[in-house]
């Protein structure tokens, strides 16, 4: 099965008042196939991961300990995703920090960390990594005035693909940073996107080695007003990273959201037939 289905995939949504923007890549073959891939959109929280991987990179070079303790100060705290803004303790440290990024997108964690490495940081692993204009402009807040950026981050399908695919190949900055960002990614917790209509078991050892019988996913959400995104990994005969960003008129209403996610959904059932299969196949 080709992946130039996926492409088929994203032109059954054509009709809908949405841009729906993905890029696949399988991990050995090479084979790319993508649709509107290169447009740059807001990605929210799928962005996190650049941060993960510039916190990945530190810790392999000792710029950080995994065990230093880090202060939540009240200018990291942000409403939407996450449970630690609820939490009575302040400190944690740099590992809890990305565990809680990673597994249920927490904003409070990613400002503090954020605030640690600062975003100078994550825009250089992004230019070494020749990521295609994936960016952080500004940490997560729950208000947005006319004196800061419009939008936590944006980038492109291409741009997270190719991050995944770093991290996928051993290539992110080394392969123990590449396998901390995969562990990371695995925990995440919210699959209903891309992985929502693909069997798959969510809690089984040892990722990426691909299962006899089932797919294997990695990955991170992002959701936002008129926004939704998702990049990973789907291991199975075939290893494909992915990012699928859908963006909408937030005027259009919960009918036009209903449909991006629906349409997400069917990229990934896709994605899961290409990775069920091997190449030629």
């Amino acid at each position: 099965m080709s992946l130039a289905q996926v492409a088929a995939a994203v032109r059954r949504s054509a009709a809908l008042p949405l841009t729906l923007a993905v890029a696949a890549v399988d991990i050995d073959g090479g084979e790319t196939a993508g649709a509107d891939e290169c447009t740059v959109l807001p990605v929210a929280s799928a962005s996190k991961l650049l941060l993960l991987a510039e916190v990945s990179r530190r810790l392999d070079t000792g710029e950080l300990l995994a065990d230093r303790p880090v202060e939540v100060l009240d200018e990291d705290m942000a409403a939407g995703s996450g449970v630690l803004r609820r939490m009575s303790r302040r400190g944690w440290t740099v590992e809890d920090l990305a565990w809680l990024t990673a597994s249920v997108s927490d904003n409070t964690a990613t400002n503090a960390l954020l605030r640690l490495v600062g975003r100078e940081s994550t825009a250089r692993l992004a230019e070494e990594l020749g990521l295609d204009r994936l960016t952080l402009h500004d940490k997560v807040r729950d208000i947005r005035g006319p004196d800061v950026p419009p939008v936590f981050a944006t980038g492109t399908a291409r741009g997270l693909a190719q991050l995944v695919t770093h991290a996928m190949r051993g290539t992110l900055s080394s392969p123990a940073a590449s396998a901390r960002l995969l562990q990371w990614m695995r925990a995440n917790t919210d699959h209903g996107l891309v992985p929502a209509l693909v069997d798959h078991d969510p809690y089984a050892p040892g990722f990426p080695n691909p299962l006899p019988d089932r797919l294997l996913v990695a990955n991170k959400t992002g959701t936002d007003t008129g926004v939704r995104a998702d990049a990973g990994v789907i291991v199975g005969a075939r290893r494909l990273a992915y990012a699928v960003v859908a963006h909408w008129d937030p005027v259009l209403g919960p009918s036009t959201e209903s449909a991006a996610v629906r349409a997400i959904r069917d990229v990934g059932r896709t994605l899961a037939a290409c990775a069920r299969r091997r190449a030629g196949e």
